[in-house]
């Protein structure tokens, strides 16, 4: 054990023994003049300590025109702080307000002193700091948080500093009424139907006479023409007034004393088909292909 541990260790006891002697004394504590601590009880905070010197110090530095300071005492309503100074250290103690003044004061002023000069005896250099700096717990490192969990904690606390949404008046969705198209419908052009003519069976004469082929005045096949834009018609229906019909090729009458007379000259074959015979009526139209 090295003398700045017996120094410490020995002035630790009297404070411990003072205490116990005046257990009204709640704290205390020895510097020097140089501001360094030797010695405190275990219930003061070195940062304590530090304050209190530093607020001393200013003391001293007006007392030093009226020759120093002695004792400094300071009343407050739950106790007393008192500085004494004993031969170039200071000794600071605070005791309640319940605390036997008199008492406290013999025994500091006693045992402190007598303390000091056993110390300086077996070392006569100054006192030095003894008081070994608190060690400094470390903080217990934080968990780190997911970084997901503050983006979830970060959105949360916007949603709740976001303002509420105003609650927007219900309006019914009007669907516009669809606009009505009229599409332009081309109807069919109606198809030119001629009325059939009513006409006169009359036999056709001669050789090497077509059955397939029928023959109508020139004046009726031009008004069908005309009827149907100059188209040029090659066809006709026969129909009998008994219902039957058969279609024929057309073509004009070359006779001139049947034109005009309202004749349709059919062969014999085709008469026999149709069961008709000269004289007879019949309808004939014209056929578009």
């Amino acid at each position: 054990m090295d003398y700045g541990e017996i120094y410490n260790t020995a002035l630790n006891s009297a404070l411990e023994e003072m205490q116990n002697v005046c257990p009204d004394i709640r704290h205390a504590f020895v510097y020097n003049e140089s501001g360094e601590i030797i010695a405190g009880d275990e219930g003061t905070p070195q940062k304590v300590m530090v304050h209190v010197v530093d607020a001393f110090d200013d003391i001293f530095e007006r007392a030093e025109a009226i020759g120093g300071v002695e004792a400094v005492t300071l009343n407050g309503s739950l106790g007393t702080v008192k500085l004494y100074h004993f031969n170039g250290h200071y000794f600071v103690m605070v005791y309640s307000a319940k605390a036997d003044v008199g008492m406290v004061d013999a025994v500091v002023r006693v045992l402190i002193p007598t303390v000091l000069k056993v110390l300086e005896k077996l070392s006569p250099t100054p006192l030095k700091n003894v008081v070994p700096p608190p060690a400094s717990k470390p903080e217990p490192s934080k968990p780190e948080k997911p970084i997901m969990e503050d983006l979830a904690l970060t959105e949360k606390h916007a949603e709740e500093l976001a303002p509420e949404p105003e609650e927007e008046e219900y309006k019914p969705e009007v669907k516009p009424e669809p606009t009505p198209i009229f599409e332009t419908v081309q109807e069919p052009s109606p198809s030119l139907e001629v009325p059939a003519v009513q006409l006169i069976v009359e036999n056709i004469g001669g050789l090497l006479v077509p059955s397939d082929t029928v023959r109508v005045d020139s004046e009726t096949l031009s008004n069908w023409e005309n009827a149907f834009e100059g188209k040029k018609i090659e066809y006709v229906e026969i129909e009998t007034f008994d219902g039957k019909t058969a279609r024929y090729k057309v073509k004009p009458i070359k006779d001139a004393k049947y034109a005009g007379k309202g004749i349709v000259q059919i062969p014999e074959k085709a008469q026999l088909a149709l069961e008709i015979k000269k004289g007879e009526l019949v309808k004939v139209k014209p056929v578009i292909e």
